[in-house]
C-alpha cells in the first residue's frame, strides 16, 4: 500500500482495502516508512528516526523502540563523575545521559536520564559541578538544568519564536545544531554560537555579543524554505550560522569559529577582533563541522569539514600551527568518498588523532600524516562526534547510539614510539577495582539467548563459549558494561611456533597466576598465539580454592569460592614469554574513587580471603582424598574375600562419616540443597562470599564465623588423618599380606 512521503510525525493506514483510513502513528518521532503485511493487514512494521516498531493490531499499540541500538546522536559530551556519564541529544527524541558503567551488570533504562534541551543540540556539563548541565535544541534554544534541585530554566540567548519565518527576517540566526561551549579556563563562561558568538558569565541569565556575524550572510541563502504552497521553516533550514566553536585549552581568549557556509575565523583577544583564516584550498560553501583546538600549542588547531550537500563526498581535514595563517591537508589514508565529520586530538599523546567519517572511525599516529581504520566491531555508521575521556574513546554515531573503546593505552604507546616489532606487550592503562555489580541471575547461562533480571527489568543477552576457554555476554536490549579486569594488549607479527605464556606477578616479582596458549588440566583462559593484535583480560583474581572432583551442588547454594581473592590496589607486572622473545610491563590497580576503603582495609580483606580459600582447599582436598579411597575400597568390597570385603566396607563407612562433615554429598542438584543442609564446603564458600561481597574491612562477625568453621574443618581433617594413619594403614597391611592386589592409595 502506498504511504505518504517525506518526514511526518504521523501515519494514516488502511486495514480494509482503502475504504477507511485511521491514524496509526507510533509515539516515537518522525516516521519514514510503513509496511503492512498483505496476508494480514493487522501486522505492521514502522520505521522512524528512532528505529523500528511492530504492531499486531493495526496500529492500536506498538512494540518498544528501546530494545534496539538505533539512536541518532548529534554530539557527545562527558562529565567529571566516576564512573563518568555520557551525554547527547538524539534526533526526534530526548537528550540523554547514560553512565559509562552501571552499578548493575548492564546499562539499562533506569540508568538513563533526560537533561533538558531538545533533539538536536550540543550538551555542555560543568566539570566543576556536574549537576549543572547546559543543553541545546534547534533555533538556539537552551536550558540550564540543576540536577540537585531538578530545576530547569530556559536561558535561550534570544528567545524569539522562529517557526514560519525566513532566516533573513530573524534578529539572530542559530543552526539546527548550534554549538554550546564552556570555557576550559573558567567553567562559568558559557558560549553559544549563532551567526554571532555570544558569551554568558552568569549561567545564561544574561548574554553579551562576542563577535560580528561570522557567516557569509548571503541573502540568497536566508530566504523562506519550502514550496509556494507549503512552507517548511521549522528551524532546520536556517543557514549562515556558526556551526563549530572551540576555545584553546592552552591560552584563554584564543577563540575559533567555523560556519555552516564555509568560513573559519580566529580571535586572539577574547573576541575583540576576528580574522578570516580559511584554508585556501577548501572549496567554498563547505560546512565546518568540528574545530579542535590543540591542547599543546595555542596556535594549533584542526578542522573537519563536509561538502556532501554539494554532491562532494571527499574528506576535508586540515591542521594549522600558526593561528590559521597556513593550513595542511591531512586526509592521506581516508577513502576519497568517505567525507569527514569530526577530528579530535588525544589529550595525552602528541600526534595521536582520531577522525570520524560518514562510514567509520580512523586513527593517525603521526599527527594526520596518514590514517588507518579503527573500525574493529563498530558498525558502519556516520560518526558525528568523538570525545577522549581519560583512557577511553567515546564515539557518537548517528544511527547506532554511543560506543566506547575502553583503554586506548596501546594506541598511545604506538604513537609514542611508532614501534610494534616482532612482538610487543603493551602496558595496560590504569584499572579500577570496582565493587561487584548488582546481579540477580541465579541460573547459569546456556549458549545462545538468555534472560536476566537487571535493575528491576528483565533483559536479554547472548551468551557464547569460546575455544580459548573464555565466555562472552552481549546484551541485546541493554548497554554493555566495560570488562571487569586488567586489559592486557599484546601483538605478534607472525604466528608463534611454540608455547606462549602470560604471567601475572606482584610488585616484588612473585608469581600470582600463569596463563598459557596450551590447554592444561585446569580450564583457564588461553593465550592467543596467532599473528595480530590481542587483548587478554586478567580478572584481578588470585587462584581459587581446590575444587571438589565431580562438583559440589551444595556449595552452589552457599556461594563457593570458585574464584580466588581479588588483588588489592597496587602495582603489578605482566610478563609475556613467546618464541619471539620475552617482555615485562608494569601496571596499576586503583581503588574505586567513590570508596573510602583504606589500603589497610583492602589488605585485611585480602588476608582473610586467602585464609578462607586455603581452608576451603584443605577441606576440598580432604573430600577428594576420601572419595578416591572410597572408590578403591568399594572395588575391594566387590572383589575381595568375605573378610576383606567386610573390612573395606567398614572403612568406607567411616570415611563417609567424615565426608558428611566436610560436604553435603546427598545433594545432587541445587534444589536438593533446600532439603539437605550445607556442610563445611558450602559454609566456607558462604562466608567467603560475605567477605568478598563488599569493599573493605571484614566485619567482626565474619572473623568469628570463619574461626568457628576453621576449627570444625581442623577437627574433621584431623579425624581423617588419624583414620588414614590407622585404619587405612592397617587395611593396606592386610592387603600386602594377602598379596592379591594393590593397596589403597
Amino acid at each position: 500500500m502506498p504511504t505518504p512521503s517525506g518526514c511526518s510525525t504521523s501515519r494514516c493506514g488502511s486495514i480494509d482495502g482503502g475504504k477507511t483510513f485511521q491514524q496509526v502513528s507510533a509515539p516515537h518521532g518522525d516516521n519514514h516508512d510503513l509496511w503492512i503485511d498483505p496476508a494480514n493487514p493487522q501486522r505492521m512494521i514502522l520505521g522512524n528516526d528512532g528505529g523500528g516498531l511492530v504492531s499486531y493490531n493495526g496500529g492500536y499499540s506498538w512494540s518498544t523502540m528501546y530494545n534496539q541500538m538505533t539512536a541518532e546522536f548529534y554530539h557527545v559530551a562527558t562529565d567529571s563523575r566516576f564512573p563518568y556519564r555520557v551525554y547527547g541529544a538524539q534526533q526526534d527524541n530526548t537528550t540523554m545521559s547514560v553512565p559509562s558503567r552501571s552499578d548493575f551488570v548492564a546499562i539499562v533504562t533506569p540508568d538513563w536520564r533526560v537533561v533538558g534541551g531538545g533533539e538536536s543540540g550540543y550538551i555542555a556539563v560543568d566539570q566543576d559541578d556536574p549537576d549543572i548541565i547546559y543543553a541545546g535544541a534547534q533555533t538556539g534554544r537552551m536550558t540550564r538544568l540543576d540536577l540537585g534541585s531538578g530545576h530547569a530554566k530556559n536561558i535561550t540567548v534570544w528567545p524569539e519564536p522562529t517557526a514560519g519565518r525566513a532566516a533573513g527576517d530573524l534578529a539572530y540566526r542559530w543552526n539546527w545544531t548550534s554549538p554550546i561551549h564552556l570555557s576550559p579556563h573558567d567553567s562559568k563562561v558559557l558560549y553559544s554560537g549563532g551567526n554571532h558568538l555570544f558569551r554568558s558569565t552568569d549561567g545564561g541569565q544574561s548574554w553579551s555579543q562576542a563577535s560580528p556575524d561570522l557567516s557569509r550572510a548571503d541573502p540568497e541563502t536566508l530566504g523562506r524554505s519550502g514550496g509556494p504552497i507549503t512552507g517548511d521553516n521549522t528551524g532546520a533550514e536556517i543557514y549562515g550560522t556558526i556551526f563549530a566553536f572551540a576555545e584553546s585549552p592552552v591560552e584563554a581568549g584564543v577563540l575559533w569559529a567555523g560556519s555552516d557556509d564555509g568560513l573559519v575565523h580566529v580571535s586572539r583577544d577574547n573576541g575583540e577582533n576576528w580574522t578570516n583564516v580559511n584554508p585556501p584550498d577548501l572549496p567554498d560553501w563547505a560546512l565546518i563541522s568540528i574545530i579542535e583546538a590543540s591542547r599543546r600549542e595555542p596556535g594549533k588547531a584542526y578542522i573537519a569539514a563536509t561538502r556532501y550537500k554539494s554532491h562532494d563526498e571527499r574528506p576535508y581535514l586540515y591542521k594549522t600551527e600558526d593561528y590559521g595563517e597556513t593550513w595542511t591537508s591531512i586526509t592521506n589514508g581516508i577513502p576519497g568518498d568517505d567525507f569527514t565529520r569530526v577530528i579530535r586530538e588525544d589529550p595525552e599523546q602528541p600526534g595521536l588523532l582520531f577522525a570520524g567519517t560518514e562510514r567509520g572511525l580512523y586513527v593517525s599516529f603521526d599527527d594526520g600524516g596518514s590514517w588507518e581504520s579503527l573500525q574493529l566491531n563498530l558498525p558502519i555508521v556516520p560518526i558525528h562526534d568523538l570525545v577522549i575521556h581519560g583512557q577511553d574513546l567515546v564515539v557518537c554515531t548517528h544511527g547506532r547510539s554511543f560506543w566506547i573503546l575502553d583503554d586506548i593505552s596501546a594506541l598511545r604507546q604506538i604513537a609514542d614510539d611508532g614501534s610494534r616489532g616482532a612482538m610487543r606487550l603493551f602496558a595496560p592503562g590504569i584499572t579500577y577495582r570496582i565493587p561487584p555489580s548488582a546481579d540477580f541471575g541465579p541460573h547459569p547461562p546456556r549458549p545462545g539467548k538468555n534472560f536476566h533480571f537487571v535493575g528491576g527489568m528483565m533483559q536479554t543477552y547472548w551468551y557464547e563459549e569460546h575455544d580459548d576457554n573464555t565466555t562472552s555476554r552481549h546484551w541485546l536490549d541493554a548497554g554493555d558494561n566495560p570488562v571487569d579486569g586488567v586489559v592486557i594488549p599484546y601483538w605478534f607479527d607472525a604466528d608463534q611456533s611454540g608455547e606462549v605464556t602470560l604471567t601475572i606477578l606482584d610488585d616484588d616479582g612473585d608469581e600470582i597466576r600463569r596463563f598459557s596458549s596450551e590447554a592444561g588440566d585446569e580450564k583457564k583462559p588461553l593465550i592467543q598465539a596467532s599473528a595480530g593484535s590481542h587483548r587478554f583480560v586478567w580478572d584481578m583474581r588470585y587462584p581459587g580454592a581446590t575444587q571438589v572432583q565431580g562438583g559440589d551442588a551444595s556449595a552452589r547454594r552457599g556461594g563457593a569460592m570458585a574464584q580466588g581473592p581479588t588483588a588489592v590496589p597496587g602495582t603489578y607486572q605482566a610478563r609475556l614469554d613467546a618464541p619471539s622473545g620475552s617482555q615485562t610491563v608494569s601496571f596499576e590497580i586503583r581503588k574505586d574513587p567513590r570508596m573510602e576503603t583504606s589500603q589497610e582495609d583492602y589488605q585485611a580483606q585480602f588476608d582473610l580471603m586467602i585464609e578462607i580459600r586455603d581452608t576451603l582447599s584443605d577441606v576440598n582436598d580432604g573430600v577428594n582424598r576420601i572419595r578416591s579411597a572410597r572408590e578403591q575400597l568399594d572395588g575391594w568390597a566387590e572383589r575381595g574375600d568375605e573378610d576383606m570385603a567386610a573390612a573395606a566396607k567398614d572403612l568406607s563407612g567411616k570415611l563417609l562419616d567424615i565426608e558428611d562433615k566436610l560436604i553435603q554429598y546427598r545433594a545432587k542438584s541445587l534444589q536438593d540443597t533446600l532439603h539437605f543442609p550445607g556442610r563445611l564446603t558450602a559454609l566456607l564458600g558462604g562466608i567467603g562470599g560475605v567477605v568478598a561481597g563488599a569493599e573493605g574491612q571484614p566485619t567482626a562477625q565474619s572473623y568469628e564465623v570463619f574461626d568457628g568453621l576453621r576449627t570444625q574443618a581442623g577437627d574433621a581433617l584431623a579425624s581423617l588423618a588419624s583414620l588414614l594413619d590407622t585404619d587405612l594403614a592397617a587395611f593396606n597391611a592386610r592387603v600386602k599380606d594377602s598379596d592379591t592386589a594393590a593397596v589403597v592409595v
